[in-house]
């Protein structure tokens, strides 16, 4: 991917990048840990949020399975038309085009899918809050992080189980933190899979 030592990641970043489809980290289906958890889930009622959801994978997995209350919000509005043109039925209404940070509802469930890693570092805290702040009591942050170092001047951003627990640790009761046992074999060993539970 070259070096972007000034690589600023908005929305035309983003755009361009579904827009040419360089994205290298769409697995085109949805992601297995995320799958088996869903599978799981009882109550089809609840809130969901995906955040930089991009081609909205996991999305289309819970609408097809009965969820109707499933929201993803992105910068790019070419990945939300990927995913309505995938799935017409879906309420156009979910498919937020906007700032993670700018959104002003409340939520049951976030699920983090290659956004958290695709933000600056320098905005993870910033991210944890956000989180905090549009989920309803005892709301759950539940998804996958790289616990790997990948790169330091572009997306995707790595880090740490360490990292993640001090950043997450004040605004989350963090239930499990642990390597994926089911990850996309690409990503075997390299993947944690989190839940955290509102504070």
């Amino acid at each position: 991917m070259g070096n972007h030592p000034k690589i600023k990641l908005d929305l035309n970043y983003w755009e361009s990048r579904y827009r040419d489809n360089t994205t290298a980290w769409d697995l085109g289906t949805i992601s297995e840990p995320l799958k088996v958890y869903f599978d799981q889930l009882k109550d089809k009622n609840i809130k969901i949020l995906i955040p930089g959801g991009g081609n909205s994978y996991e999305a289309e997995y819970l609408h097809h399975i009965g969820y109707k209350n499933v929201y993803v919000v992105d910068l790019s509005k070419t990945a939300l038309m990927n995913a309505k043109h995938r799935m017409p039925e879906f309420p156009s209404a979910h498919l937020i085009h906007s700032d993670f940070f700018d959104l002003e509802m409340k939520f049951d469930l976030i699920i983090e899918q290659t956004f958290f890693c695709a933000i600056h570092p320098s905005l993870r805290t910033k991210y944890a809050k956000q989180a905090h702040r549009l989920l309803n009591n005892n709301g759950k942050l539940v998804g996958l992080l790289f616990n790997v170092p990948l790169y330091k001047d572009h997306p995707p951003f790595g880090g740490s189980k360490e990292e993640y627990r001090s950043t997450f640790s004040p605004y989350f009761n963090i239930e499990i933190m642990t390597t994926s046992y089911n990850s996309v074999e690409s990503r075997v060993g390299k993947e944690l899979f989190i839940k955290g539970v509102k504070k």
